[in-house]
């Protein structure tokens, strides 16, 4: 039995966008608790040189929104970023849930040899076919930033574990 691209993609995206949002929630919870702004988390960094948290979610946002597009051969749609409170990244997650929900599976499916094309700032353009995007780029890309959404969050004493990394069923 073969796995078709939206069943290897879109729930993927739909679980780990999920889980970020209950880290969030958590992380809300938290900083309450400890009466403290829970936009502090906003700006947090592992290193100096990182993204901050704000900019995790929206790349991991822009990641499956961009990733489910590009396979359905659709515009990807254009969000602007401008989020500046937990609440702004919460609705921003849930926005890319509704998308990627909405395109059916049978435009995504059968684009493993689709042509991707990931446009660079100075140098030449990334191509793949669908199934080495969604394989090598898109699905690493986004985990690698919801991974760092919940490692800092982890950072910054959220209580958070590996259950909630993996969420439920």
């Amino acid at each position: 039995m073969t796995i078709s691209m939206h069943s290897a993609s879109v729930p993927a995206f739909q679980r780990m966008l999920g889980n970020m949002l209950q880290w969030l929630d958590k992380a809300q919870d938290h900083a309450e608790a400890r009466r403290f702004d829970p936009n502090n988390y906003l700006g947090l960094r592992l290193a100096p040189d990182m993204l901050p948290l704000l900019k995790q979610v929206q790349i991991a946002s822009d990641t499956a929104k961009g990733c489910v597009a590009r396979l359905a051969g659709m515009e990807i749609p254009k969000w602007d970023d401008t989020e500046a409170s937990l609440d702004d990244l919460r609705a921003r997650i849930r926005k890319t849930l509704d998308f990627v929900a909405s395109v059916p599976a049978a435009q995504i499916d059968g684009s493993e040899a689709r042509e991707v094309v990931i446009p660079l700032r100075n140098r030449d353009p990334l191509q793949f076919t669908g199934e080495a995007y969604l394989r090598h780029w898109a699905l690493p890309n986004f985990y690698f930033h919801a991974t760092t959404l919940y490692a800092l969050l982890r950072h910054a004493g959220v209580e958070l574990g590996k259950g909630d990394y993996l969420g439920g069923n």
